[in-house]
């Protein structure tokens, strides 16, 4: 029997970060965590919208759009972040259990 402790390992910070780029809530479902993804999507598509309305009409395409750039931004950054933890925490938690030395202090008795 397989012990209930091991997980798949962690998708690659890199290909989520990829993907987060390239499609906005991407990074979010390939980490499993959809609703995060679609929250951010979804507050993308409202303050691009918001801005777009406030903005002057000679700003740029992405002036009148900068709020929905804002949250795309910090979507790419969260994803990355949130893939980054995970990592970390797998490569962490593997160096511990290997580790049964405990780095040469033996209990006290």
């Amino acid at each position: 029997m397989t012990s209930s402790n091991t997980q798949p390992a962690p998708v690659s910070p890199y290909l989520v970060l990829g993907a987060a780029i390239v499609l906005p809530a991407s990074g979010h479902v390939i980490l499993g965590v959809p609703v995060r993804g679609l929250q951010f999507l979804f507050f993308t598509v409202i303050l691009a919208w918001v801005t777009a309305k406030i903005a002057p009409p000679d700003a740029s395409f992405i002036g009148r759009h900068a709020g929905g750039f804002l949250i795309y931004a910090l979507s790419v950054l969260d994803a990355y972040k949130l893939a980054r933890i995970r990592h970390a925490l797998r490569v962490h938690n593997a160096a511990q259990s290997s580790d049964n030395s405990q780095g040469g202090i033996t209990p006290h008795t």
